[in-house]
């Protein structure tokens, strides 16, 4: 079941088209990468679902309801400028951003404390923004979109400013909503975050869909026919008939190989057989970054 439905979306700005009759959906409770290189009509689309702008055609639809300002208070979205104010302390700043999400004041401190404690920051009430660092800033950030408990979580570039361990932290709790019930709209270039937390994904350029599907999928339908082999006990080869010799070394006494196969992989399979005992046999995998450029060079 879609949660978010974009039908026939187009948007226009003077002599550019930034999106063109784009269609997509987005299932419910799923993490749903939206990818592409700058310019693909990314940014568009994420305002348009914020209703800061509009669609020139088609529509876009929450719950099979055409998307309305009442909509608003279901979305939580992280842009990727951020926008805090440095003179306010974080504890009052937290207080007034869940107010304006319609929680009254008594749930809105409790969640907050609730959120600061989880991040080990519960001494940060008091703080001004412009003392923290760009990382504790921006975990205030997190905490201001989330805190409503939206059913739509837009997230534009969410590691940006976070070191290793304080993005594994966010990466957790992304992963977290998503299993009590959120879905998350995830945009980025950090195409290793991508495969770490989505489910589905859509790839754009210039304002158009080019490649959408489940993340697993389509990297199985875009398996290069690279097959990488381990055979015990056996010394490197010339060559083979059922495939090409990509790269050959022995590692304690094993013969690694990464060659293409010419038809059949099971034929290939077969051929290294008779030369040893074969310990491990797969098709390479592309990541999605190579899949990324592959798309957008095409």
């Amino acid at each position: 079941m879609s949660l978010l439905s974009v039908k026939g979306v187009s948007k226009f700005y003077e002599d550019h088209t930034a999106l063109n009759n784009l269609n997509l959906e987005v299932k419910q409770g799923a993490t749903f990468g939206l990818l592409g290189p700058n310019g693909a009509g990314k940014t568009s689309l994420i305002r348009i679902i914020n209703q800061i702008t509009g669609p020139d055609k088609g529509e876009i639809l929450l719950n099979g309801e055409r998307l309305k300002p009442e909509h608003i208070g279901q979305i939580g979205y992280l842009p990727e400028e951020r926008g805090l104010y440095p003179k306010m302390k974080v504890g009052e700043q937290l207080l007034y951003l869940a107010q304006l999400k319609n929680l009254s004041k008594a749930e809105a401190k409790k969640r907050v404390r609730e959120w600061l404690i989880r991040f080990e920051a519960d001494s940060w009430w008091d703080k001004n923004i412009e003392e923290l660092s760009k990382g504790m800033a921006q975990k205030v950030q997190f905490i201001a979109t989330v805190i409503h408990q939206p059913e739509l979580l837009i997230l534009d570039e969410p590691f940006t400013g976070f070191d290793p361990i304080n993005a594994n932290l966010i990466k957790s709790e992304i992963l977290r909503l998503r299993d009590e019930g959120a879905t998350i709209i995830f945009s980025t270039h950090r195409m290793e975050s991508v495969e770490e937390i989505c489910d589905d994904i859509v790839l754009m350029n210039q304002g158009e869909k080019i490649l959408e599907g489940e993340l697993q999928q389509i990297k199985k339908d875009n398996k290069s026919g690279i097959i990488l082999a381990q055979i015990e006990n056996t010394p490197k080869i010339e060559k083979i008939q059922s495939g090409e010799i990509i790269s050959q070394e022995i590692q304690n006494h094993n013969l690694c190989l990464r060659l293409k196969a010419k038809g059949n992989t099971n034929a290939v399979a077969q051929e290294l057989l008779q030369l040893g005992t074969l310990l491990s046999f797969t098709e390479e995998t592309p990541s999605l970054n190579e899949i990324f450029i592959q798309k957008i060079q095409a």
